[in-house]
């Protein structure tokens, strides 16, 4: 496959790079692709020197997959153009993911609904594909009535800025600030801008993405996003209110069968999720599996991922594997390939 990675200078488009690399995803051609400023830039894929090309020129080689990462307004712009080509275009941005008829896709939840018309595909926030892989088999079996999450989030979910910004703060030295306040020692329960209604996108785009991707409109979400001075992954205190009573051992049960979920809750040996363990993995960690007992059928549970990985980058190319497996997407490589 002749793949582009757009923003492939960037902290997840280098994740995305090590990750099809580590994956072996069968890749006859790399394009990275990145802003002009970063064009003739190298990035390595392995152990080779890839030279970054500008968007125009990766358009006019027609990859089979462009995998972007880039920003919404530049995913807005470009992925169209790449479509046009007969590029298929998965995207990383918040750009595509509440468009009508563009998939928002967890491959172990819904790939099934891809089809090879689908040339833009939208990789959900990375908050919600953690939420999602527990909330989706706990769904089936229970129905969930009403979910409320509050997420203590990495810094590397703002970029290279923010993790500079803390590199700054503890060396004790002065320099660009990605917040509007120190993050060292600090809880800023601000990620992405604020709406009219009070709540930032990013707890927007978590009560509205688990919706579109369970299709089931009528689950009630509500979050609280905070931004943390961690460094590998996502955190989530996750309340389920469920339509029937549970079994709490059947709940774990449940999810150590879940692929992509991995279920740590034993307090007795301080057993939890912590990003410090998460980091580096592609799966989603879950525990503090208990019963809520201020109202009936309702459940707490903490869940943590490395954000750059299945919260990004592994999720988008997974649904590159599952497109490249199902035969849904030309494949100009003779590599025989098993996913």
């Amino acid at each position: 496959m002749k793949v582009a990675v757009v923003g492939a200078t960037g902290m997840v488009g280098r994740v995305m790079i090590k990750v099809l690399e580590e994956r072996k995803f069968p890749i006859s051609e790399l394009l990275p692709v990145a802003s002009k400023k970063s064009i003739g830039k190298k990035v390595i894929y392995n152990n080779q020197p890839y030279e970054v090309i500008s968007m125009e020129d990766a358009i006019k080689q027609r990859p089979d997959i462009a995998i972007f990462s880039a920003g919404g307004s530049t995913s807005l712009e470009f992925a169209p153009k790449f479509a046009d080509v007969g590029t298929t275009v998965i995207d990383n941005s918040s750009a595509w993911r509440m468009h009508e008829g563009v998939k928002l896709v967890v491959p172990e939840i819904n790939a099934n609904e891809l089809t090879t018309e689908d040339k833009i595909i939208a990789n959900p926030n990375c908050s919600t594909i953690q939420l999602v892989m527990v909330l989706k088999p706990l769904h089936d079996k229970y129905g969930i009535k009403r979910c409320v999450v509050s997420t203590y989030q990495s810094i590397t979910g703002t970029g290279v800025k923010a993790v500079e910004q803390l590199r700054n703060e503890l060396a004790g030295e002065k320099g660009e600030m990605a917040y509007p306040y120190p993050i060292h020692k600090n809880a800023i329960p601000h990620c992405d801008v604020f709406e009219e209604n009070g709540y930032t996108k990013e707890e927007l785009k978590l009560t509205r993405e688990p919706q579109k991707i369970l299709s089931d409109k009528s689950i009630a979400l509500t979050a609280t996003a905070v931004r943390i001075p961690v460094v590998g992954g996502h955190s989530e205190s996750v309340n389920l209110e469920f339509n029937s009573d549970f079994d709490l051992n059947e709940v774990r049960a449940i999810l150590s069968k879940t692929e992509g979920v991995k279920v740590q809750d034993n307090p007795d040996v301080n057993t939890y999720p912590m990003p410090i363990y998460a980091q580096g993995k592609d799966d989603v960690f879950v525990g503090r599996i208990r019963r809520d007992h201020s109202q009936p059928n309702t459940l707490n549970c903490w869940i943590v991922s490395d954000n750059l990985r299945k919260g990004a980058a592994t999720n988008a190319v997974q649904i590159a594997e599952y497109l490249l497996k199902n035969n849904l997407i030309k494949n100009t490589s003779t590599v025989s390939y098993e996913v």
